[in-house]
């Protein structure tokens, strides 16, 4: 099954040239340049030695218990072993079907980067880099005489185009704040570190010195022997065939033992960490996990003079990488074309695939482009095997939320050896700990829904583009054009007509902005099915495909042409009216016996009172934030409606349920973690999800008041409609609606909770009563920049589960008459002020380029932390940055002291004066 090149030096030098020079006129594939390999010439097609030893696997029977079983002895479920005995679990399994590193380890290219546009990213590769390099505390202190192969030669990041290198500063800019070093060169400065190099069409490169490359199967190794010597056992040639479950409370499952060919382990905790194979380990569990298989691949070349000592290369414009391979190189990247691996065969242990050379040809003419002298380079092998990927090229991570005990660590892109250190501690404290140190919710399983995590054709589809793109620019408001439209609500098809660009999240197509008058008239930007970009013969790229030129004219590190269509929509807001459909929104419903207990254990602010909804946060146990949500009782009134009515129990004299909503892009999330905090607390109550029951509707701005009355007859004048934060019902020519007076753009305005059936109506009679005073459409980037002037959070970005309420100078968010989850912490922090805080900081508009995010935060001269969230003031034209900082000890933050210190945002290399606050000046 190899595609191991067997000729002599002269052939390969005449098919490489054959392969490589497109003036032949000749297609690569005409030349099959693989062979065939016998089945025990194990590893012959990578450039290093493989792993299968007999020194892996630990000596005697299986253990009939234990504390958690891995599965999976790849680069990933070897890291997690380690970092399981790190945190003390000794009686810990890995078990591996056929010997360590057999499935995508092996024959990875072994690159490891430092600089990524997340800081979370960031920060598991570091890990993953110290243990590498650091020689007094690293993994070499741990795995004895088994190297892991690493060495440090430099990252080269080629830009073609200025776009390209905006994106590198920013890469700089962030790393900058962890201390990586790296700088932006010139072409001639590029020239002179990578001679070889042709940089006639180079823009400009990003070094960055401390980057390097590590054996795979050395790294896994080392892993897994320093794993042994903490106490763990490992079992080759030991296949899984059964998870066996158990019924929890409230008819939860939760794993309770691994049946292999070798015995039987009783086990509450096991980790899929089987790659490709992720989705058939899961299966036997009865847990869907939303990867697919791609053929993945590179070429090995024969000696190249003078490569020695140059730095491995990313050219993202090209699509290509180089690294370095002693005097070769190691050639490979990312086409528009990928090929499927339907299904993953069980026993395709240390397989290879033939390579096509009409998908992989792209990267060879790359690479002659780049580096000329490989015109007449030899090749050494051919490496095309089986790698796991996901819908938005993250690992999939985290506990699953269909079995409990059931954890995953797969789905790895690619960058599982450079994120096997990082992501291997972050599971492990997991597992041990009941969650990690790190934000990990963009890796988490929990960010995707299950309404669509088994759709096998959104995964693949979603998939495909996620691989085509991933050496494409970040932009901050990228949108995906798989897998779309797989939940709308009723408005849909209105506010399209209306001119909507709808951004995907968690599955829903939500408004994003929307398009003036003159740009209607050029076609509606209606989301079409995936066309796959055009890359394979069954799908033709889609013809003038309006909304797709709407969303790339967002693709921009300055000003997009969108940008005074998303302020005039915050401008209408403050000065008239808007009306948001926010119906995407997470909507569940808290009842049965202890509901009001677990939500005063789950929720940190008084919920539960007649007639009013409540803003508040819920904490896990560490006092950071999961989420900040509303919670309000459901009226009386209410309890015969389609959706409430599903809750019972009100007619028996019970309360009436509590119901939570939340942003829906982290529904998922957060259902999942009140349902965990039921069962581990044995509340006797249940979280019923009615989002797609439900839409919501927000009137914001001066006229709000207006239209509401003249679409009610309910008199809006009282106390309990017009106070903040009161709830009621009423109806809206004739259609029942539940009013809430909230607001997450600083407006005095209504929310409407309205059922699905009447959403439409309800919006035709607001706009309706509201276009003659002014009202208009508006969407989710001016919620953005709206709520951004006002200050409030966006958890995941300026609020995280990192982030404690007072770090986030939400305080008076928690109460101090109650016990809660987290709640010790809180009073502690009250008692003993806080290390940490977030600030506000403020640049003209006019001073330097746009804020997205990502960018430094300077303090006196010195980089002091990075912009977690950043918006704009349509009010005064200046640009709005929220991070964190740390406080000095015994100096107590106050405006005073920030306004004593020169404060400036560095974006891009370029540093703007910046004032900053503890809060938002335009509160």
């Amino acid at each position: 099954m190899s595609g191991i090149l067997r000729s002599s030096s002269l052939l390969r030098r005449a098919m490489w040239a054959a392969a490589l020079k497109p003036t032949l006129g000749q297609m690569p594939g005409q030349n099959r340049l693989c062979s065939t390999a016998n089945k025990s010439d194990i590893g012959s097609g990578v450039p290093y030695q493989s792993s299968n030893t007999s020194e892996s696997s630990t000596a005697g029977s299986l253990p009939s218990e234990a504390d958690c079983v891995v599965i999976g002895g790849g680069v990933a479920g070897c890291s997690a072993l380690y970092h399981l005995t790190k945190l003390g679990m000794k009686n810990v399994v890995l078990l591996e079907s056929a010997k360590l590193t057999a499935g995508t380890t092996w024959h990875s290219a072994g690159l490891v980067w430092r600089l990524r546009p997340s800081d979370v990213s960031i920060e598991l590769l570091a890990h993953t880099r110290d243990l590498l390099h650091d020689e007094e505390n690293g993994l070499r202190v741990d795995c004895g005489e088994v190297d892991p192969g690493w060495i440090q030669n430099g990252g080269l990041f080629v830009a073609n185009t200025k776009e390209r290198l905006d994106e590198y500063k920013r890469l700089m800019t962030l790393g900058s704040y962890y201390g990586i070093e790296s700088s932006v060169l010139s072409p001639k400065e590029t020239k002179e570190l990578y001679p070889l190099m042709n940089v006639d069409d180079v823009y400009g490169t990003l070094y960055s010195p401390g980057d390097g490359i590590v054996e795979p199967a050395g790294i896994a190794q080392a892993y897994n022997r320093a794993a042994v010597k903490h106490g763990a056992k490992v079992f080759e040639e030991c296949g899984v065939f059964a998870i066996e479950t158990k019924e929890g409370f409230q008819s939860s499952r939760q794993v309770s033992a691994v049946h292999t060919n070798l015995g039987v382990i009783r086990t509450n905790c096991v980790l899929n960490a089987a790659g490709g194979w992720a989705p058939s380990v899961g299966a036997l569990a009865g847990v869907r996990v939303p990867l697919v298989v791609m053929k993945h691949a590179y070429v090995v070349t024969e000696t190249v003079e003078g490569i020695r000592k140059c730095p491995n290369v990313r050219d993202h414009d090209l699509s290509l990488y180089l690294k370095l391979q002693g005097d070769g190189l190691s050639v490979g990247g990312y086409e528009n074309n990928p090929l499927f691996v339907d299904k993953l065969a069980p026993d395709f242990n240390f397989g290879l695939y033939d390579l096509d050379w009409d998908v992989f040809s792209t990267h060879i003419e790359a690479a002659v482009h780049r580096v000329p002298c490989l015109q007449t380079t030899g090749i050494k092998s051919t490496v095309s095997g089986p790698e796991s990927f996901t819908a938005d090229h993250q690992p999939l991570m985290g506990e699953s939320p269909e079995v409990r005990g059931f954890f995953l660590s797969c789905g790895y892109n690619s960058s599982g050896i450079m994120l096997s250190g990082g992501c291997g501690k972050q599971i492990a404290e997991w597992i041990v700990h009941g969650r990690p140190s790190l934000d990990m919710l963009a890796f988490d399983i929990r960010r995707f829904a299950p309404s669509y995590v088994g759709n096998a054709d959104w995964c693949r589809e979603r998939s495909h583009e996620a691989y085509a793109k991933n050496y494409s620019i970040v932009f901050p408001n990228d949108e995906p054009m798989a897998g779309r439209n797989i939940r709308k609500d009723p408005l849909h098809q209105e506010l399209l007509e209306a001119g909507c660009v709808y951004q995907e999240r968690h599955g829903w197509e939500r408004p994003g902005w929307f398009m003036s008058s003159a740009e209607k008239e050029k076609g509606l930007p209606e989301v079409l099915p995936y066309d796959y970009y055009g890359s394979y013969d069954n799908h033709s790229t889609h013809e003038n495909y309006i909304y797709k030129s709407a969303v790339e004219q967002d693709y921009s590190f300055r000003l997009p042409k969108c940008f005074d269509t998303i302020v005039d929509e915050c401008r209408a807001c403050r000065s008239t009216g808007a009306l948001f459909n926010m119906s995407y929104f997470g909507k569940f419903l808290l009842t049965g016996k202890d509901a009001q207990q677990a939500a005063d254990w789950l929720f940190s602010n008084n919920v539960g009172q007649d007639g009013k909804v409540t803003y508040t946060c819920m904490l896990n146990k560490n006092g950071g934030t999961e989420s900040d949500l509303t919670v309000a009782r459901v009226p009386q009134a209410l309890m015969n409606v389609k959706g409430f009515s599903q809750a019972g129990g009100a007619d028996d004299g019970e309360a009436t349920p509590l119901y939570v909503a939340c942003g829906g892009a982290v529904a998922t999330y957060v259902q999942y973690h009140i349902q965990r905090t039921l069962q581990d607390k044995r509340f006797d109550a249940e979280l019923i999800d009615i989002s797609s029951q439900f839409g919501l509707l927000s009137l914001q701005g001066p006229i709000s008041k207006e239209v509401l009355q003249l679409c009610t007859e309910t008199d809006l004048s009282t106390a309990d409609t017009t106070q903040y934060g009161k709830q009621f019902p009423l109806e809206i020519n004739g259609e029942r609606v539940w009013a809430m007076r909230m607001s997450y753009v600083g407006e005095f305005g209504y929310e409407f909770h309205v059922p699905m059936e009447s959403l439409v109506a309800v919006y035709r009679s607001l706009m309706s009563a509201g276009q003659r005073l002014g009202l208009r459409n508006a969407g989710y980037r001016a919620i953005d920049f709206l709520s951004a002037e006002k200050g409030y959070h966006h958890w995941h970005s300026d609020l995280r589960t990192t982030d404690t309420p007072l770090e986030a100078g939400l305080g008076f968010l928690c109460s101090k008459t109650k016990d809660y989850c987290g709640s010790d912490v809180v009073q502690q922090q009250r008692q003993n002020g806080v290390s940490r805080r977030r600030i506000c900081l403020v640049s003209d508009k006019e001073s330097g380029v746009p804020l997205f995010g990502n960018e430094a935060i300077v303090c006196d001269g010195k980089v002091v932390s990075y912009v977690r969230r950043a918006g704009y003031s349509c009010s005064s034209d200046q640009w709005l940055a929220f991070g964190y900082i740390e406080t000095e000890p015994g100096v107590k933050l106050t405006d005073k002291v920030l306004a004593g210190r020169k404060y400036e945002i560095e974006q891009m290399g370029i540093r703007t004066p910046a004032s900053a606050s503890l809060k938002s000046p335009f509160v």
